[in-house]
């Protein structure tokens, strides 16, 4: 199953399958030289990616997480290209989670100012988040994703195969990611949840593989007509609406000293911004519940420590979305009806936080 991704950049198709690595030979084309950068733990992932490739192969390792988005191992990657001569005509493999792939998307963003990319994401989060909608980038002393480029890949391989060795814990945490699509977007994901939630998070079944597709094109259809993070404008929510449940959870993940699992932290966001959506916006109870329900059903946690508040209401100040010293969060009026908040109440955002206790 594809999923076809309209980028401003030109199309190009989103593989989702068990065996979807049967595509890359096609997407290599006739390149002469391929580099392949993956995290050093992933080396015989990386391998078999490449076994079918009819090409010069230069494997570029780099560190795991999120020490791999430096300036330093960017240069040692342009370095590798250029001692391979690497030309125009090449092409760049990123494989791994989203650390990987972004800093594998702004290596050939980069180098000769933009070589073919083919992202092989191997996480679910990554999947359905990473590796569409053309971020990539590198960190800073002074922040993360500071210093990066919109470039798309040519194609994407979401090889459902690559994710049997991932922790289990690992799997349920990208499920946030695939749930928060069936909140903001399509209802049908909400469906297959709740029909049989262990089947959902079972990652050889038909239904994960289809709450899997169906979440990448709930992305790949905001990313295509909202490319460039131009926002909401207005009534309309564009990119924006893929931050539901991102501002506290992006507070949680710095509060906690990147611990935590985004997803883990994504899904304590969701379960408050439903409750900041109920007081605001009017959402309905029911609604509340099957947050609570859905998350917690797949093991996901629904609070973080009742003392921190205050210190994570100073955090999302800092949130890349907020305006000035004005806060800006994503709502919902009901199932796939995301809004705007625009300097949501104070009270309410806090009451939201106790009730989670």
């Amino acid at each position: 199953m594809s999923v076809r991704v309209e980028s401003a950049q030109g199309p190009y198709d989103v593989h989702v399958a068990r065996g979807a690595l049967e595509h890359l030979p096609r997407l290599v084309g006739d390149a002469s030289r391929v580099a392949v950068i993956y995290p050093e733990p992933l080396l015989s992932v990386a391998a078999h990616v490449v076994d079918a490739l009819d090409a010069a192969i230069t494997m570029i390792p780099v560190p795991d997480a999120e020490a791999a988005k430096t300036a330093e191992v960017l240069t040692r990657c342009w370095d590798a290209l250029a001692a391979a001569g690497f030309t125009r005509s090449d092409v760049v493999i990123g494989v791994g989670g989203g650390t990987a792939t972004d800093l594998a998307g702004f290596v050939a963003a980069s180098w000769l100012r933009g070589v073919r990319y083919i992202s092989i994401p191997t996480s679910v989060l990554a999947m359905v988040d990473a590796a569409v909608g053309g971020k990539t980038g590198i960190n800073l002393a002074a922040g993360k994703n500071l210093v990066g480029a919109f470039y798309e890949p040519v194609g994407v391989i979401c090889d459902l195969a690559l994710l049997d060795s991932l922790p289990e814990r690992d799997v349920r945490a990208g499920l946030a990611e695939v749930v928060k699509a069936g909140f903001i977007a399509d209802t049908r994901i909400l469906e297959l949840a709740r029909e049989d939630l262990t089947d959902f998070a079972d990652r050889t079944s038909d239904r994960f593989r289809e709450a899997m597709t169906r979440a990448i094109q709930v992305k790949a259809t905001v990313v295509a007509a909202d490319f460039r993070e131009a926002t909401s404008v207005g009534s309309k929510v564009g990119r924006e609406a893929l931050n539901y449940g991102h501002t506290l959870g992006h507070a949680i993940e710095a509060h906690a000293g990147y611990t935590w699992r985004h997803g883990d932290a994504i899904a304590v966001g969701m379960a408050w911004c439903s409750r900041v959506s109920r007081h605001i916006l009017g959402l309905d109870h029911e609604s509340v519940v099957v947050h609570d329900d859905l998350l917690g059903g797949l093991g996901l946690p629904l609070r973080y420590e009742q003392s921190a508040w205050e210190e994570l209401r100073r955090i999302m100040s800092l949130d890349k979305k907020a305006r000035g010293s004005m806060l800006r969060i994503i709502g919902l009026t009901e199932f796939g009806k995301p809004v705007v908040i625009d300097d949501p109440e104070e009270a309410a955002m806090e009451a939201a936080y106790r009730e989670l206790s």
